[in-house]
Formats: C-alpha cells, structure tokens, sequence
C-alpha cells in the first residue's frame, strides 16, 4: 500500500510544484508589483490608474463591446444548436453547420481583423460584391465583429454539448398536454438550458474582454483594456507597477463571472435517462432556422474568404491575376520559414507535456484516494479565470531577470497553463466513467498502480487523450495574448510574427502564414478524429 501512495504522490507533486512555479508565484508577484510605490506598498497605483481617463475609456469599451458581443453571440450560438438538435433539417446540412462554425477556431485571432479588413474594407472583397461600404469597419464596428466570429464557435460547443443531454421526449408531451408553443419551448429547452446558456455567454465575454489579437490588428482608435495594457508594457518606457494594475483590473470581470457561472449551475436539469424520439414534423420551423443557419454560416465564413484569394492573385485587390509568387516568397524566406518551425515545436511539446499533466492531475483526483486531490479543480477553476495576457504579463514580472526570460521553455510553460482547463475536464470526465475497481483488481493481481494506469486506464481513455493533444496543439498554434509578452526574436512564433508584419503592411505574408497555420491545425483536427474514431470503434 506504502508503494501505491508513493506512485501516486510520485505523480501529484511533480504537478503541484509545476502549478505553483508558473501560476501562484507569477500571480503573486502581479499583485504585489501592483501594490508596490516607492519604498512601501500602497494601493496609489490603483488610485492614479482610476484617475486617468483613457483607461476608465479604454475599461468602459471593453465592458461595452464584450457585453453586446456575449449577447450577440448567446443569441446566434443557440440558433445554430437548436437547429442541428431540434429540427428535422436536411441531415448533410445540419453536418455542414457544425463543420463550418468550427473553422475559425484554426486560425489565429489576430488574423480576424486583416480578414474583416480585406473583406468589408474600402476594397475589400465583399464591398464590391455589395457595390458600397455597408460600415466603418475600424474601432467599434469591426471589434464587434472579430469578437463574434471568435467566441461563436466556442459559445456553439458549449450548448451544443448541452443539447445532447436533453430529453426531446418531453417536447412531445409538452404539445400533447396543450402547452402553447411558447410555453412549450420555455419549459422543455430553455428551462434546461439556463444554465448553459449563461455560461455561453459569460465564456463569450470573458474571451472578448481579455483577446488582444482582434484589438491589434483592427481596433484603431477605439481603445480597449487588453490594447491599454500592451501599450503599458511595450511603450517607449515600460511601466511594470501600472501593467500590474491593467491586469488586477482585467482579472475582475473574470472572477465575477466564474461566481456568476457556480450560481448559473443549479439551473442546470439533469435527466434520469434518456430516450430516443422523433421530432415532430414542421416544415416552416425546419426551413426557418435551417435558412438563417446557413446565412449565419455562409456569412462567417464569408469574411474569411478573401484569406483564400489574396495571396494567390499579383496585388489584390487591383491585379486579380493568377500567381503564386508570395506564397513562394514566404516559403524562400528563411525568416518566415524558421518561425513556422518554432510554431510548430512549441505546438507539439506543449501538447505532448500539456496532455501528460493534465491526464495526470485528473487521475489524481478521479483515480486515487490522495489527500489534497481536490486541488486540481481549484487548479483548472484558476486556470480558467485568468486570461492568457494577464498570466504572460506575471511570468514577464516573475522570471524578468531570469535565465527563462525569452525561451521557448516559458512560451510552453504559459501555454500548458493557460489551455489546461479543457483537458483535464476531458479526462477527468473520461476517467469518471470508468470502472472504480480496476486499480484494486491489478493491486490484488500484484501489478503496481502505475502499471494498471498504463496497461488498462489509458488504453480504455486513449480516444480522449488524442483529444486533448489536438486541443493543446491547435490552441498554442493560434494564441498571441499568452506569449505577446514572452517572445523574443529568437522564440518568435507565427501569431507574434503576424504582429510584426503588421507594423511593415505585409498582408500577404500574414495570410499565407495564417493560411499555413490552418491547413497544419486542419491536418492535425482531422487526424485526431480518424485516431479517435478507430480508438473507439475497438473499444466497442
């Protein structure tokens, strides 16, 4: 019994100084950098910054901007959901909805913006389809819009997941106790989906308020909290202790809306079981919803188009011949080339290291008895708070003068961090539902714990397991909030490297970049699903 606690503590406390290296030090340091003034500690950091008027501008656009963007996207996310889940929509349609609001999450959020740009721009694509400007797309407008093709996809999962777990029959009964259709469509989908619901759209604004790659490339002057901040840093005449305040600040909504989503929780219904039913036919609901959620689609996508376009023709968009003569150009660039190969290190080793530690920490608590296991919900609850920017900023403040400062070690570190939520919810779900006796049969047999994980746990959790490789690889594929203050030119990564070529208009290097980045985070996506759903075809 000794040997098994050892193997499992063997396990525990490697994790458990990771974490409290790269997150409760760093996060630490931020609030003490935000106290400190002068010889003492004090909250005049906190005061000055409140006085000054472009960060109580720059905080109110935020608070604006991400508030409609979450309603915005509530409202679509759920629209789409409801359509693959409760209409009898063409089958290949209802496929084709959830592939195609899936896409943009292969693609780095800074790109949002030059797309959106090349797209409803003076010249853009669509403009002159439409033969006008629809709208100033700079500032406000165009925030609003990247904002809602980035959290679209990730408000759309989440109740999409949630759906699955509603039983359908009780639309049926509803109707056939006389229900109205309203009521009937408050009490048996709505009623349910309260919770999820509010936890779409606190996900979508925590996402909008905290993102700086759609702000940085098509923000303009409409300053918003995430823009205020990296000016802070990354200006003339850096200003830690202020940065530090910037960050405190941008922590709070997030913190709110992780109380607001435990209290959402006990909305949630939970079902008994389940039965499988068939939807009543009605042709104008299925036309209805199966119509405005393919404009939805056609119209996301739409914006990404010109990405497919652009750097393929001589000079977009005023020689529209046929050439191929940047895409070589970044191919030829060994500069370019070489931070591709960064991108794709760093995706890989933090997948491979990210995905080990998250199945690890959700054994711990699923898989063993240990004392403290618990900590690792509060670990992925912590995670899941503090946005990539403000944890990128405490490692800056940490590791400043250290020998980590501008490695990929710290880049990979941040991203192991930042995306460790998601997988260890994947696993620890994954693991929950499997036989509890497995460990005491192989105990009994003389099999070390350790042993028993590799031999009969991870075999039965390897479709999941692929999973989380594919969401750690693709999510440090495409972020540039976490590592905007972490990269050096040594490190630079494709996302950052975006950033810079902003600076010097090159448009169509940033396209093929991020057209590079998509295909390999397509390859990898469609890969892991062939993986997964051979792993489970076995298992049955």
């Amino acid at each position: 019994m000794l040997t098994v606690k050892k193997e499992m503590r063997f396990v525990f406390i490697p994790i458990v100084v990771l974490f409290a290296v790269f997150l409760f030090f760093p996060i630490g340091m931020l609030f003490i950098k935000s106290f400190e003034a002068g010889d003492g500690f004090s909250i005049a950091n906190y005061t000055s910054m409140l006085k000054e008027e472009a960060f109580r501008s720059s905080f109110l656009n935020s608070m604006k901007v991400s508030t409609l963007t979450a309603i915005i996207t509530t409202i679509l996310a759920f629209l789409l959901a409801y359509t693959v889940h409760c209409t009898n929509v063409f089958r290949p349609l209802k496929g084709m909805i959830r592939i195609g609001i899936l896409l943009p999450m292969l693609l780095p959020t800074i790109t949002y913006g030059f797309a959106i740009m090349y797209s409803l721009g003076n010249q853009g694509l669509l403009t002159k389809l439409f033969g006008r400007n629809l709208f100033d797309i700079y500032g406000f407008n165009g925030l609003l819009i990247g904002y809602v093709l980035y959290t679209l996809p990730a408000a759309f999962l989440l109740i999409h997941n949630a759906f699955v777990f509603i039983d359908k029959k009780y639309i049926i009964v509803s109707k056939l106790m006389g229900d109205s259709t309203i009521r009937s469509f408050a009490n048996t989908i709505m009623r349910p989906l309260l919770g999820t619901l509010g936890g779409a759209f606190v996900l979508s604004f925590i996402l909008s308020f905290t993102d700086f790659g759609i702000p940085a490339s098509i923000g303009g002057t409409y300053n918003v909290v995430a823009t205020h901040l990296y000016q802070e840093m990354l200006g003339s005449i850096p200003n830690f202790n202020n940065g530090a305040v910037i960050a405190v600040f941008m922590l709070a909504p997030a913190v709110l809306a992780m109380f607001l989503l435990r209290y959402l929780d006990r909305f949630n219904i939970h079902y008994d079981k389940f039965s499988e039913t068939d939807l009543v036919q009605h042709r104008f609901r299925d036309t209805v919803f199966g119509s405005v959620s393919t404009i939805i689609v056609v119209v996301m996508l739409s914006v990404f188009a010109v990405m497919f376009v652009a750097p393929f023709v001589t000079s977009y968009p005023y020689d529209l011949s046929f050439s191929v003569v940047h895409v070589m150009n970044v191919f030829q660039s060994s500069d370019l080339l070489s931070v591709y190969k960064n991108s794709i290190v760093v995706a890989i080793l933090t997948a491979l290291l990210g995905t080990v530690i998250a199945y690890g920490a959700a054994l711990i608590n699923v898989r063993t008895p240990l004392k403290g296991r618990l900590t690792m919900d509060v670990l992925a609850m912590m995670t899941n708070t503090i946005s990539g920017m403000v944890l990128g900023l405490s490692y800056l403040l940490l590791f400043n003068g250290s020998s980590l400062k501008g490695t990929f070690t710290i880049i990979i570190a941040c991203n192991i961090v930042h995306f460790f939520t998601t997988p260890y919810l994947l696993a620890k779900n994954s693991l929950s539902k499997m036989n509890p006796t497995w460990e005491t049969t192989g105990e009994l047999l003389g099999d070390r714990w350790l042993k028993t994980v590799y031999r009969v746990v991870l075999p039965n959790s390897a479709s999941t397991v692929i999973e989380m490789f594919s969401y750690y690889f693709i999510n440090s594929m495409v972020t540039i909030s976490g590592i905007i203050f972490l990269v050096s030119a040594q490190t630079s990564v494709v996302a950052s490297k975006i950033k810079e070529l902003q600076h010097f208009g090159k448009f169509n290097e940033i396209f093929v970049l991020s057209l590079l980045i998509f295909c390999t985070n397509l390859v990898v996506k469609l890969l892991s699903e062939s993986i997964q759903k051979r792993k489970t075809s076995q298992q049955r």
